[in-house]
């Protein structure tokens, strides 16, 4: 059973947007926060935005005012809007489940969904 599965990503040009989706399994979704993550060619995964069970969220500086994070809990599906992309928010972007978000990921990861923000 897939527990997380990110779609959404595509090519951009730079100053658009894009919306990327989690869906998770029911049980993750009902008892995890859950997170995005990114990963860019030759550089370290790196937290973008999380949302608790009681929708608290989180984002990292680089991204507040042009990311935002919401979840559809009838759907249980998480959303990452972005918006104003710039070449550098091109990375792989993965879904992350568990209970210590964002101080620490949890174990359950999606296989990720490419995001490339280029004219």
């Amino acid at each position: 059973q897939v527990q997380l599965e990110e779609s959404g990503g595509g090519l951009v040009q730079p100053g658009g947007s894009l919306r990327v989706s989690c869906t998770a399994s029911e049980s993750i979704f009902t008892a995890y926060a859950i997170a995005w993550y990114r990963q860019a060619p030759g550089k370290q995964r790196e937290l973008v935005a999380s949302i608790s069970r009681g929708d608290r969220t989180y984002y990292e500086d680089s991204v507040k005012g042009r990311f935002t994070i919401s979840k559809d809990n009838a759907k249980n599906t998480v959303y990452l809007y972005m918006k104003s992309l710039k070449p550098e928010d091109t990375a792989v972007y993965y879904c992350n489940a568990g209970l210590y978000l964002p101080a620490a990921p949890g174990g359950y990861w999606g296989q990720g969904t490419q995001v490339t923000v280029s004219s």
